[in-house]
């Protein structure tokens, strides 16, 4: 493979169309492909006039041949009619499907169909076309990049221009355009995908026509795990932090090899423009100027826990466009690589423990023996590669007429049909209409297809294919003869004696680990022995801490995360607000004791920021808490005594400190299905035209039932669709998952990759942020559709965070979410074990008594013993909940007011009817427990009874169980501490 050719390929795929397109169509005498398109590739030096040597032969065919493969795949297939001209008969686009842009700038989101009429908000008529394309073309040639020679490296400028080209300087003077830039559309017939997703196609299918010999693509689905199990083994939140992040790392690790051989456009699934750890790749490897990265939050976040380079924000898999030829080279690479990157992370695991244990043997410690063995075939990496070359154009120099035996032969076993029956996107509508070029009565003619419009099927037929190969599970058996981990009981703990396996770690008082315990309590505490994984996840923090202030410089301190601080969070806000004061007593128990610093939420820091030696008091002090509960079994008084300096410190008098905290697992609902060709609401293909040319097929439609067939056809997958999900996933994880939990609230986010976030908030926060983290996910929050200011704005499927413009799932995109709320010192594998089956009941069937999905599932571990569980949809269910726990929570409000409630229901029957006699009974026993009659007319609770009663009726199973647990959940939620938010219930930040 040509290095130089493959660059320079990918490189004019990626400028073949300008960024202004939209702007300049049916406006620029020059053309689209006239102006800075030209201009561009004289700048780098890809005109073939310019210089023969830089322009192979047969490039600009493989950049063609991209180009019309990216245009098939995203858009919807054109009538065109037949017209007259001075050289007779043509077929050109009719005038009704012709659009001025800039007359009539509608954006419409590919993915729920809500349109943006842009004329509303200013339009874009007086848009000055020289100056436009003046500055678009000094932006992109202000990105190439140079060799020591002065030539243009086209690698580094394809990936200059693939990180950077989206993203406008504030100083770069493109005024209201400039959080329009990155969604500029592609083709202003179709405007529900950008220029930027179709430059990315196309870079990604030129690149594999090029590296490949035969100029050949195929699609390359890959996945490593196991997932679960490996994030599960975990005895504390740091543990747990650790299992999702290293993994979220091991995928970066998967994913690399393709990006350093084909760039990362390759990968279309997940996106990984703008992710933290791809653009340490791209400065420190790739080597592009350190100063474009300045303005990333990840280099600006300083040596602080809270750098987003710290958020696990990788799926475990990825979906890439790959050369035919090499695809099966290429994942045994992957596989390679990633077990290599695991296997030296282990011996440095094994080098830094044997050093904190003062094991100064010269000999090979059998600990690094038993950390290879152990690592052998970890992690697990499924593939699957299915080419393009299933599909075959007669028509070679057009790509047309497409002869589609061989790829409906190879879905057949999968789908349960015979070799010769179509299936898939083959059987669909719309392909029986777009499988060849048709000539109809009225001159209408379709485009004829190319091998691109197949993108659905080929995708299919990957994921299946991929799905079966993770049936199959190949390995080595390992033999296990001594004591077992004690996390995981599945291995052996490492030591550095194999005679002490012989004989229970508990017995033994000079093992590895138990020096690590006494030197390095934050790699284990008295009595853990630990195999290979879960020691690299137990130093995980600590190295990757390392890797940081390498990276960002300064000091960063281990990152863990606490349930101690996370039920403190609260009372930690209050005592910083008051000044933070430290009494004699507590630093010299914090000094005596070497307390080390502990993670504090994000939004304390920003929040406090101006008080570093509190803020520094603060993350030790919750430390005390982690040692008052590792002297819990060997010293109890010091213990305790431990916790009354704590609760002296931060609730002075007779105050509580709380001692509850909850863990928030949110998942969108169906990805999978969004991902293919079902998604849960399909959008048709006179959806995703812009209003004028839909309205004009629809009007020709009525005479022509086949193109009215087509035009309400359900659209097939597309990889625009996959672009616009994985970005969508991609701003939510990183950016507003983070936003929300993080700075909208005192929590934690633990783990975000795709539509999967696990976090951590004080008990206080539960409730409004899972909602305000489904409106993120949704883009959509319809009772404040003016938002934040100074904060998030979420409407129509967009959020703007200060001034930054994100597309997201939109309003037909719904999302789960379990919860738990738990006592600190509760086993987290038990309490990990409830939340998944929040989460899993959330989505269940409601006749099991299950959410059915978009909805939340509660439980509620009591200390004392038992358990709640409290299932509901989002919407009016949530709000009631809130309701309840803020009338609840009134000083004036009796707890008897739930208790009393809850012993009649015991033997109430069910209710019938309208349920108005309890709604009466309700009403009576919340007023009769209330003090103060104004309270009952703020919080209107005869509404409220009305409101629950309703509720509990049209629930499917056991209403009373239903209301029974929710007056119990809300109760709990309302007790002293818990109801006192720093940030509203809708979520939006206030002024400090």
């Amino acid at each position: 493979m040509d290095e130089q050719h493959l660059w320079q390929t990918k490189l004019a795929a990626r400028v073949h169309d300008p960024i202004e397109k939209a702007l300049v169509l049916l406006r620029d005498p020059a053309g689209h492909e006239g102006g800075t398109v030209r201009q561009l590739r004289g700048a780098l030096g890809l005109d073939r006039g310019a210089d023969d040597a830089l322009a192979p032969a047969g490039r600009d065919d493989l950049v063609r041949r991209a180009d019309w493969w990216a245009a098939a795949a995203d858009r919807p297939q054109w009538p065109l009619q037949a017209i007259t001209t001075s050289g007779g008969r043509a077929l050109a686009v009719a005038p009704w499907a012709q659009v001025r842009w800039t007359n009539a700038p509608v954006l419409i989101h590919p993915l729920s169909g809500a349109e943006f009429d842009l004329a509303a908000h200013g339009g874009l008529a007086d848009t000055e076309l020289a100056d436009l394309k003046r500055r678009s073309l000094d932006h992109l040639t202000g990105l190439i990049v140079r060799n020591a020679q002065g030539q243009v490296d086209a690698r580094r400028t394809l990936l200059a221009y693939w990180r950077f080209g989206p993203d406008l300087r504030e100083d770069d003077g493109f005024g209201k355009l400039g959080a329009l830039w990155r969604l500029l559309p592609a083709d202003t017939r179709v405007p529900d995908h950008s220029i930027w997703d179709h430059l990315d196609l196309a870079s990604a299918f030129a690149g594999a026509f090029a590296a490949d010999p035969d100029g050949e693509a195929a699609l390359l689905a890959l996945a490593i795990g196991p997932v679960q199990p490996f994030i599960a083994a975990a005895r504390s939140t740091s543990d747990l932090w650790a299992g999702s992040h290293l993994l979220a790392r091991l995928a970066w690790e998967a994913m690399r090899p393709v990006c350093e051989q084909l760039g990362p456009d390759a990968i279309l699934f997940p996106r990984l423009r703008a992710v933290p750890q791809v653009d340490l790749w791209l400065r420190d490897e790739c080597a592009l100027p350190q100063d474009w990265f300045a303005d990333c939050e990840w280099a600006t976040g300083g040596g602080t826990d809270s750098n987003p380079l710290f958020a696990a924000a990788l799926p475990n898999r990825f979906v890439a466009v790959v050369p035919r030829a090499g695809a099966e080279a290429l994942a045994r690479t992957i596989e390679t690589r990633v077990r290599d990157w695991l296997q030296a992370l282990g011996r440095q695991v094994c080098d830094r423990l044997l050093a904190a244990a003062g094991d100064a043997s010269d000999a090979q410690p059998f600990c690094q023996g038993q950390m290879r063995d152990q690592l052998a075939g970890f992690p697990e990496v499924h593939w699957a590669a299915v080419p393009f070359s299933l599909i075959r154009p007669r028509n070679a120099a057009a790509q047309t007429d497409l002869d589609t035996t061989a790829l409906s032969a190879a879905m057949a076993p999968f789908f349960g049909v015979g070799a010769d029956e179509p299936a898939g996107f083959l059987a669909s509508p719309a392909w029986q209409v777009l499988q060849r070029e048709v000539a109809w009565a009225d001159g209408t003619r379709f485009f004829a297809p190319n091998p691109g419009v197949l993108y659905p099927a080929v995708y299919d037929l990957a994921e299946r294919v991929l799905a079966a190969a993770k049936t199959v599970r190949p390995f080595a058996q390992t033999t296990q003869r001594g004591w077992r981990c004690s996390l995981t009981g599945e291995t052996e703990w490492l030591t550095t004696d194999p005679a002490q396996l012989l004989h229970s770690y508990r017995q033994q008082t000079d093992t590895l680990w138990t020096r690590i315990a006494a030197r390095r309590p934050a790699w284990a505490k008295p009595g853990e022995h630990l195999g290979a994984l879960p020691a690299i996840k137990r130093l995980w923090p600590t190295l990757f801490a390392e890797q940081v202030e390498q990276a960002v410089g300064g000091q960063v301190n281990r990152f863990v995360v606490s349930t101690h601080t996370m039920a403190l969070a609260r009372q930690l806000d209050h005592w910083l607000e008051a000044g933070g004061h430290l009494d004699a007593a507590a630093r010299q128990a914090l000094d005596r004791l070497g307390i080390e610093p502990v993670a504090l939420p994000r939004r304390l820091l920003r929040r406090h920021r101006d008080a570093p030696a509190a803020i520094a008091d603060a993350k030790r002090l919750a430390g005390l808490l982690e040692r008052a509960a590792e002297l819990d079994d060997t010293d109890a008084e010091q213990a305790e005594a431990l916790r009354r300096l704590v609760r002296a410190t931060l609730v002075p008098g007779k105050g509580r400190l709380e001692t509850y905290y909850a863990l928030l697992l949110f998942d969108g609902d169906r990805l999978g299905a969004w991902l293919s060709d079902q998604p849960p609401h399909a959008l048709r293909y006179c959806d995703g035209f812009h209003p004028q040319v839909r309205q004009g097929l629809l009007e020709r439609a009525r005479a022509n039932p086949r193109l009215a067939a087509y035009a309400e056809a359900t659209r097939a997958l597309s990889p625009g669709r996959h672009l616009a999900i994985s970005g969508a996933l991609n701003d939510f994880a990183l950016t507003l998952a983070r936003e929300v939990i993080e700075s909208e609230f005192l929590g934690r986010v633990l783990y975000a990759g795709g539509d999967d976030v696990l976090a951590m908030l004080p008990v206080a926060d539960l409730l409004p942020a899972m909602q305000r983290l489904r409106q993120a996910y949704r883009g959509d929050d319809p009772e404040h559709v003016a938002g934040d200011r100074d904060g998030l704005v979420l409407r129509d499927g967009f959020a703007l965070l200060r001034g930054r413009l994100l597309r997201l799932m939109g309003t037909r995109a719904t999302a789960s979410a379990g919860a738990v709320i738990a006592h600190h010192q509760a086993p987290l594998g038990a309490v990990l074990r409830e939340l998944r089956a929040a989460e899993q009941r959330a989505k269940a069937d409601p006749a099991t008594g299950g959410g059915g999905r978009n909805a939340f599932s509660l439980t509620l571990i009591k200390r004392s013993g038992g358990s709640l569980r409290f299932t509901a949809h989002w919407g009016e269910p949530l709000a009631v909940l809130i309701a309840l726990r803020d009338f609840l929570a009134e000083p004036a409000v009796s707890r008897r007011a739930v208790y009393n409630s809850l012993e009649w229901l015991k033997d109430l029957p069910a209710p019938s009817g309208d349920g108005a006699m309890l709604a009466q009974l309700l009403d009576y026993q919340l007023a009769r427990q209330t003090e103060n009659r104004s309270v009952l007319a703020y919080h209107d609770v005869p509404g409220l009874a009305r409101r629950l009663t309703r509720l509990a009726l049209a629930q499917p199973k056991d209403p009373l169980g239903w209301l029974t647990n929710g007056l119990a959940v809300a109760e709990f939620l309302a007790r002293a501490g818990r109801s006192m938010v720093a940030a509203t219930d809708l979520g939006h930040s206030r002024s400090h």
